[in-house]
């Protein structure tokens, strides 16, 4: 299947098709509001998506709720530090607000919430060597996500996809052993908000069990700090122990789930909202 495509709805950002069955608002205009959700609508019914999924300034809150979304999930402070943004979302089927993992998410945050009072942040043993990608990586990442993940919300098995976003703002990060990227990650940046988002983690199976992506964690905040980001977030696939416990162990708050959001691995899984403050 192809990916969803990206394009812009008025000024504001979209991703939308069959691949995650939604619309994701990325990046709202508030010259766009409040028509725009209208127009989501419309668009949604036309392609018969069964989700509307909006990141939005938290104060237009109050012209989704009168359409029937919903808050998910927040990042108080995602503006500069000091406005937040709201996770907005609409159901367009009763299979798609259904979540059946509910209590098993519920044990993985407890679980990532005890872990993340017990244990410090692992150093970098001298083997494994982390450092930001170039567009000569390309294929090699490509190829990690292609072994790692079935399916993905973005095109990250596509190298082509890989240089372009290299480009523009996402920064990718690598970890190699004996000459070989075994694990691989990305930080997408919002450089009018001065925040940023942890995320594409995949370690090959045979490197697990070494806490490379708190390691990857780690370096990626110090380049986001140093170049002035103020707000990390991440949206992990809600079943992931190890995500979840990796940002947990990291200072990060829980603040919701987004339920049936993202097609990842095979299949619609639900994800968890965690983010935190530089400090």
């Amino acid at each position: 299947m192809k990916p969803d495509i990206i394009e812009t709805l008025g000024s504001s950002v979209i991703q939308h098709g069959p691949h995650n069955n939604r619309i994701y608002l990325m990046k709202l205009s508030r010259l766009d509001m409040p028509a725009i959700i209208k127009e989501m609508e419309t668009l949604a019914s036309k392609n018969k998506y069964t989700k509307i999924f909006c990141k939005t300034p938290s104060k237009f809150e109050q012209f989704f709720t009168p359409y029937n979304f919903k808050k998910e999930a927040s990042i108080p402070g995602y503006f500069n530090g000091l406005t937040g943004l709201s996770f907005m979302s609409k159901f367009l089927s009763k299979d798609r607000e259904n979540n059946p993992d509910g209590q098993e998410i519920s044990s993985i945050l407890s679980a990532a919430r005890n872990k993340a009072r017990k244990t410090d942040s692992p150093e970098s043993p001298d083997k494994f060597i982390i450092s930001q990608a170039s567009e000569k990586d390309a294929p090699a990442l490509a190829a990690i996500y292609r072994e790692v993940f079935a399916t993905y919300p973005f095109p990250i098995h596509d190298e082509s996809y890989i240089r372009k976003t290299m480009g523009e703002n996402i920064s990718y990060f690598k970890v190699s052993f004996d000459g070989k990227i075994i694990a691989v990650s990305s930080a997408e940046k919002d450089i009018e908000a001065r925040a940023v988002e942890m995320t594409d983690f995949a370690v090959l199976p045979s490197a697990r069990g070494n806490n490379i992506a708190v390691m990857l964690l780690d370096e990626m905040e110090k380049e986001a700090a140093a170049e002035k980001y103020i707000t990390f977030f991440t949206i992990a696939r809600a079943l992931s122990a190890g995500m979840n416990s990796t940002f947990a162990k990291k200072g990060y708050k829980y603040t919701g789930t987004a339920v049936n959001n993202t097609n990842i691995s095979g299949k619609i899984e639900s994800m968890n909202v965690w983010y935190k403050t530089a400090a």
